[in-house]
């Protein structure tokens, strides 16, 4: 059998120490947005980005599985300051998604910033010299060595590791081949082989219908929750229209704001309990999608009891169809274990195969990283003690200053894009790190009131959507009962909004005192300045009625 877990590499010895402004945490999709933003809206440079993988991309480096695309549209699953003209198709495929990001990295020369194979274990807050001391080590060397940096800008992003379900055992035992959907093996060819696919979400969608084209190959999809689908209306861009986003101006741009407000408007359609009506409409036009599609033995266990949205809503590439071919079939009984031959199910029998793939999502809390703030404590400890991740608009946590996390909790959609919320978020970074840069503070937390008051109401808020309708990894540990940890109970306009400027009242500043109070003395003359200005306006308005 395959091993389905990397292997640790021994430490080995450290080296001297380093220093840096900031330190950025994974080159994917977030922490190649922040470098770029660093270095053209603050002409900062003094960073360095710490990659794990022994190449740039994230998620769309590692996924790389047959079918892999995004569903979202790809003129908005990209940068605002990074309009891309020349995409091929409405949802793009991994490889042209993949190069997009590449290509932003060659374009602003960041390879310079990057330390790729280097993993970061942990960081630590020095109070005294207002810094975090921080732990990497090689991935391939196992040396560690230190660095320190006035702050730190998470971008791991939710798709840290790959997640196994732990009731499923003996998978060690297995002598076929086995991997999970986010390690594919492009080296073992499925022609003539028994193929079972744990999991029927967004990636097991995708992978099924692509490797069902071969009639050789035989399917079976183990099912444990069904998923609502939703029609994927695919298309390509003609060469005239790559033309038209190009050349005229604003047009590619406009396009892609409509896409966003279409997305934003589906959100009252659909998440909010209030919204009742507009579900119920949403719910049968679902279920008649599915049966319309799918063999009829499946309509039933096709069609979920929980609302719409609740989970991940999965886009269909094809896979309702692809269940009326000969060679693709469905088991919904629960799987027991793994054995030599394939796998056990719960009502005994064992279903013989040549290779299991694993389309089981990802773990979303990284193992790997152990941060430890001004108060003791790890942001583990803290998530614990708050039952589940919870940070002030997904961004800050009290007690862990000049920390900042893309992708935090409770800043996905489950709707939108999750380029423009951390593009969102980097924008209120910048505003935050700015008086540190110039030397105007050494360091800010985001108080412990500010952030309960903030979870609070974003609870309060949740509790009023179909998220708390049913289990799903939008919720803490999976569970039932367990807070909404993932989505933010709103558009992603509502989002902007609130991280469009800072709320500095909410912060503890260090070393801050006389900035704060400059800053005041600006905002007071502003107000004032306004004031004067709209009442010179309403004088002039007024005279010549007066003269009538």
């Amino acid at each position: 059998m395959d091993p389905v877990d990397d292997k640790p590499t021994q430490s080995r010895s450290s080296v001297a120490n380093a220093r840096s402004g900031i330190v950025i945490i994974g080159a994917g999709i977030g922490g190649i947005s922040t470098a770029i933003a660093l270095i053209e809206k603050l002409g900062f440079h003094d960073f360095i980005m710490y990659e794990k993988a022994d190449d740039v991309g994230g998620t769309w480096r590692d996924n790389t599985y047959p079918g892999c695309a995004c569903d979202v549209s790809s003129h908005w699953y990209s940068l605002s300051t990074e309009i891309n003209p020349d995409w091929t198709q409405r949802y793009a495929q991994q490889p042209e998604i993949l190069q997009y990001w590449k290509s932003l990295t060659t374009k602003h020369n960041l390879s310079s910033y990057i330390q790729l194979h280097t993993l970061v274990t942990n960081a630590i807050w020095d109070s005294s010299a207002q810094e975090y001391i921080i732990t990497t080590k090689d991935a391939h060397s196992g040396v560690q060595q230190t660095t320190r940096a006035r702050i730190i800008i998470s971008a791991i992003g939710g798709f840290v590791a790959p997640s196994y379900p732990v009731e499923i055992s003996g998978k060690e035992q297995f002598q076929g081949r086995m991997w999970h959907s986010s390690r594919w093996r492009h080296d073992v060819p499925l022609q003539g082989l028994r193929v079972g696919v744990i999991g029927n979400g967004a990636s097991a969608a995708q992978i099924i219908p692509e490797i069902a084209k071969d009639a050789t190959t035989t399917i079976v999809n183990f099912c444990r929750t069904p998923s609502w689908f939703i029609p994927r209306e695919q298309f390509s861009y003609s060469k005239t229209t790559r033309w038209i986003f190009r050349y005229i101006p604003l047009v590619a741009r406009l396009y892609r704001a409509v896409i966003m407000a279409r997305h934003d408007v589906n959100y009252f359609a659909l998440w909010p309990k209030k919204s009742e009506k507009t579900r119920k409409i949403v719910r049968k036009r679902l279920i008649e999608y599915i049966k319309s599609l799918a063999p009829k033995e499946y309509h039933e266990q096709l069609i979920p009891t929980y609302p719409p949205g609740c989970k991940r809503l999965v886009l269909d590439p094809g896979y309702l169809k692809s269940l009326r071919q000969p060679n693709v079939s469905l088991n919904w009984d629960a799987i027991k274990e793994v054995t030599p031959t394939g796998l056990r199910m719960q009502g005994g029998n064992v279903v013989d195969l040549d290779v299991i793939v694993f389309a089981t999502g990802y773990v979303f809390i990284s193992n790997e990283l152990e941060v430890t703030g001004s108060k003791g404590i790890t942001i583990r400890e803290y998530w614990e003690r708050q039952k589940g991740p919870t940070a002030y608009l997904g961004t800050t946590m009290s007690g862990f200053p000049n920390y900042f996390t893309l992708l935090g909790p409770n800043t996905a959609t489950g709707h939108a894009s999750v380029i423009f919320s951390e593009e969102s978020q980097i924008n209120y970074i910048l505003k935050m790190v700015k008086p540190v840069l110039d030397g105007d503070a050494s360091s800010f937390e985001v108080s412990a009131e500010a952030s309960e008051a903030y979870n609070r109401d974003l609870q309060e808020r949740l509790s009023r959507t179909v998220w708390t309708d049913c289990r799903s990894f939008y919720r803490s540990g999976g569970r039932h009962d367990g807070k909404v940890v993932a989505t933010f109970p709103g558009t992603l306009t509502q989002f902007w909004w609130l991280t469009r400027s800072v709320r500095w009242e909410d912060y503890i500043g260090v070393n801050a005192e006389s900035w704060m109070e400059k800053r005041k003395r600006g905002s007071v003359g502003r107000i004032t300045l306004m004031s004067m200005v709209t009442a010179l306006c309403l004088m002039l308005w007024g005279v010549p009625r007066l003269r009538k």
